[in-house]
């Protein structure tokens, strides 16, 4: 029987939450039409051995892709070469699904032709198992749209997307390796090539929001800087060069918005930064050089998105200490 969808868990020392991420999964009626591929990322911990643990139990749907170590861009980029299914989704391997709603999916999915299909998901605190809904309102009135039509309504989250599997595969979508934030990457550089978004109204991804330490906290993200910086400037070259070779107008502005909203989030990382280190507020300042080398009308987009960004070009960097210092209180507050 041919896949209908097939998800990749990007596993590295998940032994924690592995076997709470890979049972939700089984739901007998829809088994058979999934591949679940755990890539393990070099893992040093018994990973490995709990995902073989399913691959002996139910070996039509689970499957074991072991590699050395080379980030969560390599284990998406694995995955999407294996892949057998109709579809494709992404769900890391500290993470979950709504096991009742991820079989309505696969059963829906059967029927779907669509490029992009859209779910609701659900952060989940960690600690406290408080759970927020993260839905799509303009989706669940518009439930079957062109992505011009979507992209200048809602941005689309990796935990809410299920990618039409040819899509990656024919255009050779590869993420950056050894490098976080690259899921920016993943639902970014299938743009060009997606024309129609399906939504269902189903709460399918369970997303969770772990330690304090996680790549994705203000802590991850000083520790993981360059990274972040990385990733945001390959997303401007991405959308610079998508313009340059004629491309659709709409999907030019998105990527352009998108990519600017990473230069925002940057700026807010540099200045999560001590006032008084030199040495950040010099990178801060070349990183802002570069994006407005880069691209005039993303660095104005940023610009209009953050109003310590524009004070600080607007005074040459001038006065950093308070503007910095107002961007601090402004996230406490908010």
């Amino acid at each position: 029987m041919n896949k209908v969808l097939t998800v990749v868990i990007p596993s590295y020392n998940v032994e924690q939450y592995l076997r709470d991420t890979l049972s939700s999964f089984i739901s007998e009626e829809i088994m058979p039409l999934i591949e679940i591929l755990v890539v393990n990322d070099g893992s040093k911990d018994s990973t490995p051995e709990i995902a073989e643990e399913y691959v002996r139990k139910y070996p039509q749907t689970f499957r074991l892709i072991n590699k050395e170590n080379g980030g969560h861009g390599s284990t998406i980029n694995r995955g999407i070469e294996e892949a057998s299914g109709k579809y494709f989704k992404v769900v890391d391997g500290d993470d979950w699904v709504n096991t009742e709603d991820f079989a309505e999916l696969v059963r829906r999915l059967e029927s779907t032709d669509a490029d992009y299909v859209v779910t609701n998901y659900y952060k989940v605190n960690d600690r406290t198992k408080e759970k927020k809904l993260e839905d799509f309102p303009w989706f669940r009135e518009n439930p079957v749209s062109t992505f011009n039509e979507a992209a200048h309504q809602s941005e689309i989250p990796m935990h809410a997307l299920v990618i039409r599997t040819e899509i990656l595969q024919k255009n050779r979508i590869r993420l950056d390796e050894h490098c976080f934030y690259v899921d920016n990457e993943y639902i970014t550089f299938p743009v060009p090539y997606v024309n129609t978004v399906q939504y269902f109204d189903l709460c399918v991804y369970m997303y969770r929001l772990a330690v304090a330490t996680q790549s994705v906290s203000m802590q991850g993200f000083q520790k993981h800087l360059p990274d972040h910086v990385r990733v945001t400037l390959r997303l401007i070259d991405f959308a610079v060069s998508y313009e340059k070779s004629g491309g659709d107008k709409d999907k030019a502005v998105y990527l352009n918005n998108q990519a600017a909203i990473m230069v925002g989030d940057q700026a807010g990382i540099y200045a999560s930064f001590p006032a008084s280190d030199k040495e950040i507020r010099r990178q801060f300042e070349e990183f802002d050089a570069a994006v407005k080398e880069k691209s005039r009308t993303i660095y104005e987009l940023s610009d209009s998105r953050s109003k310590m960004l524009h004070a600080l070009r607007k005074s040459g960097f001038k006065r950093y200490w308070f503007w910095t210092a107002l961007s601090k209180l402004r996230m406490r507050v908010g």
